[in-house]
């Protein structure tokens, strides 16, 4: 069992380290960016095979790999109990809160505790691992069927400074970025509100299926490692082509028409959304299917130390950010490209941190927090 659950922080690991690699663009770049390399006109060569090549592996992988496994870990906590696991998603949506307010506007722990909270009840009360995928996949298909709803509803409208920011526009954010105080609070509650809307409106069904899906994949043993290491290989060369294949027609449109709202903002989205699960649970899948030789590498244990420490990781990733682009005045200095070489260096970060604390700790600083909290609003360790 312990060699599972060590396979689980692997796999944890590898989302909060590959959640870096679209973060990076947020932290560096205008908000428009991050969907869009041509927000500020035709993007360098450079920028624009960057792009793709990020769209191509690690966009919406990474996020849905980790709601998948946030849903497996609903999933294992459930012999904690409902008033337990309310009280910890709760607290997460506080922190969520602090960190989108005060600190980044990216922030993704707010929508995962609430999401997390409207998912448990059907969790707790389905009988079968299978009902709880069936249900992920529905829930999964609306969302996408609303990014289409929308495309017919908003494509022809102003592409709005979330798209094509003016030079005003990008002045603006610039100046709040990196000035902060109250005005970068007001600008990050107002992100924060229209982040919610989104999530009650179309994100949030995306999110919630892939949550489902996690849960019955743990519940059946999939994603506790139960099958042979070659199920999980033969899986990996199955679910890792298929997405490929899905989300690369999305890429080339959005490159041919020159990433035009019309197409790009809601339509073109959906190749990569829907090739999603199936290229992060292939992620999964690989590296399962090659653990006994994954498992001795000093690198594994790196990683794993990682997702041990994710919520600490993933905090740590925006200080370093913020104060690099921030308060060092680096933000909209680099390119896309350029970007990218800071990750590796912020990785090492994320390796050495982890490492270091577990050597004295058994669990990161905001993980102890974050028990600690859950401790006193619902009894218990």
């Amino acid at each position: 069992m312990r060699e599972r659950i060590v396979m689980l922080d692997c796999a944890r690991g590898m989302a909060i380290l590959g959640i870096l690699l679209m973060n990076i663009t947020a932290f560096g770049l205008p908000k428009a960016a991050y969907l869009n390399p041509a927000f500020m006109g035709a993007p360098s060569v450079a920028d624009a095979w960057s792009w793709a090549l990020m769209d191509l592996v690690a966009q919406v992988k990474f996020l849905t790999l980790f709601a998948l496994l946030f849903g497996a870990g609903l999933q294992m906590l459930l012999p904690r109990g409902g008033r337990w696991i309310r009280s910890r998603l709760l607290w997460l949506m506080a922190i969520g809160l602090i960190h989108g307010i005060f600190f980044w506007d990216g922030d993704i722990l707010f929508d995962y505790g609430l999401i997390g909270l409207v998912c448990l009840g059907v969790i707790q009360r389905a009988q079968e691992p299978r009902r709880l995928i069936h249900t992920g996949i529905a829930l999964y298909i609306i969302g996408l069927g609303i990014l289409l709803l929308m495309q017919w509803l908003l494509a022809s409208g102003s592409p709005g400074r979330f798209w094509s920011p003016s030079v005003a526009d990008r002045i603006y954010e610039y100046y709040w970025q990196t000035t902060g105080g109250p005005e970068a609070w007001r600008m990050r509650l107002e992100l924060l509100r229209s982040g919610f809307l989104s999530l009650a409106a179309q994100y949030g069904w995306l999110l919630g299926g892939a949550m489902f899906i996690g849960a019955g994949l743990m519940r059946s043993g999939w994603l506790a490692g139960a099958r042979p290491a070659a199920h999980y290989r033969k899986m990996a060369a199955i679910l890792i082509p298929l997405g490929l294949i899905l989300n690369l027609p999305g890429i080339v449109v959005q490159w041919r028409t020159g990433w035009d709202y019309r197409w790009c903002a809601f339509a073109l989205q959906i190749p990569r959304e829907l090739g999603a699960p199936f290229q992060a649970l292939g992620y999964v899948a690989l590296c399962y299917g090659f653990w006994p030789a994954l498992a001795p590498l000093r690198i594994t244990r790196y990683i794993s130390n990682v997702g041990r420490m994710a919520l600490s990781n993933y905090l740590l990733q925006t200080l370093i950010c913020t104060l690099l682009f921030n308060q060092l005045g680096l933000f909209m200095a680099y390119d896309r490209t350029t970007l990218l070489w800071f990750v590796p260096l912020i990785w090492l970060a994320n390796i050495l941190f982890s490492s270091l604390w577990l050597r004295v700790f058994r669990q990161g600083p905001m993980e102890w927090v974050w028990r600690r909290l859950t401790a006193l609003t619902a009894g218990g360790v």
